[in-house]
């Protein structure tokens, strides 16, 4: 109660300017900070949070139930910038060779990889590996038949961009799509140079063009 009537301004009149009137105090005493688009109690909240997480995930891990020490080595493993560098781009490698490596960055895939290749077993493992759901969603919820029970639900995923709009909308929308298709080409160029093959720029983006018609076809 106390922090809400810090944040009013009972001195303005609420019958002509009841924004004033009840968020006031929080105008003059905030300023939304250059990195945040928006700033509220919850944002501060937020902030307080992640300090007091920094302070327990710093702390040893001597004791702690097993649940608190994977969250602690991951956090460490986040933390460890120098090895991160070092390793550059191995784990994203590593991570293409698990779902059948990728067609724009390899040099013959069709020969090699498309015959071995299985879709079925590639959605399998991009969902129970990394948890991304590509073409299909399935989960298990509570049935909404019977809440005693859970059942597998099959949904459709979420689209590379926000919504469906981005795909086809002008004006900022188009801008955003724009952006989108040369950052799969910067990603594409990258991967290529990463794996020490020629550059076939138009190759790259003559692929990444499908990729974003495909795309585009699913949001329809």
């Amino acid at each position: 109660a106390a922090r809400i009537i810090q944040n009013m301004d009972p001195t303005a009149d609420p019958c002509k300017n009841f924004y004033q009137y009840a968020c006031g105090g929080w105008l003059n005493r905030h300023v939304i900070p250059e990195t945040s688009s928006r700033y509220s109690i919850f944002d501060i909240l937020r902030d307080e949070l992640e300090i007091i997480l920094k302070g327990v995930l710093e702390t040893s891990d001597q004791g702690d139930r097993e649940a608190f020490q994977k969250a602690k080595i991951l956090y460490k493993s986040c933390m460890n910038e120098s090895l991160i560098e070092q390793r550059d781009s191995l784990p994203l490698l590593e991570a293409l060779t698990m779902v059948g490596d990728w067609p724009v960055a390899s040099a013959d895939w069709n020969k090699t990889k498309e015959p071995n290749w299985s879709m079925e077993e590639k959605l399998s493992i991009m969902n129970s590996r990394f948890n991304k759901r590509v073409l299909i969603d399935m989960f298990v919820w509570n049935d909404d038949q019977d809440s005693s029970r859970h059942i597998i639900y099959i949904d459709q995923p979420s689209l590379g961009m926000p919504s469906r709009d981005y795909y086809f909308n002008g004006g900022n929308y188009q801008k955003v799509r724009e952006a989108y298709l040369q950052f799969m080409i910067t990603i594409a160029k990258m991967i290529r140079e990463d794996k020490n093959m020629s550059k076939d720029d138009s190759f790259v983006q003559e692929e990444m063009a499908k990729v974003m018609e495909l795309e585009t076809e699913i949001a329809n």
